[in-house]
């Protein structure tokens, strides 16, 4: 027997389709910035951060570390026994800060302030676009 809702008329089709980017959630579209952000500097810096993992998390936790003020927007997890390094973009404190368009902009940057504190250099030397 075919499963139908209480109007009798069946289950209705996506109010979007798949195809079309809005179809992806706002947790989703961020994920696809961290990708992008990495994947741009990979190339240039790929062979020297050795074993990085990038991840999204909702909101840092609420004991931030000794040297963070404020609200942090991404964490560098040093590698530890074994596990490789690990770069995490917070996805709410972005939001927050970035004004509409700016949010690619944003994550583009905290990603290159983490890997900057991993290579030991400055944030405009792993990105040249850095705060632009």
């Amino acid at each position: 027997m075919a499963r139908r809702d209480r109007h009798g008329r069946g289950l209705r089709a996506p109010v979007i389709p798949a195809s079309l980017p809005g179809h992806r959630s706002r947790g989703e579209r961020f994920d696809a910035l961290v990708v992008e952000a990495a994947e741009r500097l990979e190339p240039r810096w790929g062979s020297r951060w050795g074993r990085v993992e990038f991840g999204v998390e909702d909101v840092p936790p609420s004991d931030p570390s000794p040297w963070e003020e404020g609200v942090p927007l991404g964490r560098l997890f040093p590698e530890d026994m074994g596990q490789p390094a690990r770069v995490v973009v917070y996805r709410r404190p972005c939001e927050e800060r970035a004004e509409g368009t700016e949010l690619p902009l944003l994550v583009r940057d905290v990603v290159a302030e983490q890997l900057a504190h991993l290579l030991g250099c400055a944030p405009e030397d792993v990105d040249p676009d850095f705060g632009g």
